[in-house]
């Protein structure tokens, strides 16, 4: 049975910010926050690669949320050239957990995210100190991410040896100063066309427990 989804806005920087949240009906793992691609290159929630992201970890029984940066969608405000886009990922993630966090415990964090929306995680998670990290073609050149924060005790990263938008040698090389682990997926390019399945089930082992 399809877990049931909502539309909401939450307050953000430069206004409301809109969002798709999912609830599991069962007890939740723990709060999971998706970042979409580069909003001027066509990037929004909707992405597919987004979607596989969201769906998975709703399956898993995260509490999980993906929303449009500024100035997508029905997102108020500008782009904001990666700046603005932090500032985001940390308002939906306050919003999401001041609903969800259980007095006795706080929820464990995922920050999940895609290409520009990978490495805006990379640069919030230095300031929300995630549990956990997905990233799929993080865009860490462009952004001039830094490395895993040492509160991730569990990343995950996705790279298309075929990808020619966030270059494979890019994320290798961003990867090497902390031997950070990467799955290379052969044949895959950025969009992971006729790949996601097995996106999907990567994310699916890696929370295998």
């Amino acid at each position: 049975m399809p877990i049931e989804t909502q539309k909401i806005f939450i307050d953000g920087p430069s206004g409301k910010l809109e969002a798709v949240l999912a609830i599991p009906e069962s007890e939740s793992k723990g709060i999971a926050v998706i970042a979409h691609p580069h909003p001027l290159h066509g990037g929004t929630m909707n992405n597919k690669v987004v979607h596989t992201v969201f769906t998975t970890l709703q399956s898993l029984n995260f509490v999980t949320v993906k929303f449009n940066f500024r100035g997508v969608g029905e997102s108020a405000g500008i782009f904001d050239h990666g700046i603005g886009e932090v500032d985001d990922v940390i308002a939906v993630t306050e919003a999401i957990r001041s609903q969800f966090d259980q007095r006795a415990k706080q929820l464990p964090l995922l920050l999940a995210g895609f290409s520009f929306g990978g490495g805006i995680q990379l640069l919030a998670a230095a300031k929300l100190n995630p549990m956990f990290l997905i990233l799929v073609a993080p865009s860490v050149a462009n952004l001039k991410a830094p490395p895993v924060s040492d509160s991730v005790q569990f990343a995950l990263i996705i790279q298309g040896d075929q990808d020619d938008i966030v270059l494979p040698q890019q994320v290798l090389a961003w990867a090497t100063p902390k031997s950070q682990p990467i799955v290379l997926v052969p044949g895959a390019d950025h969009f992971f066309h006729g790949k996601l399945l097995l996106l999907r089930q990567w994310i699916a082992r890696f929370f295998a427990w």
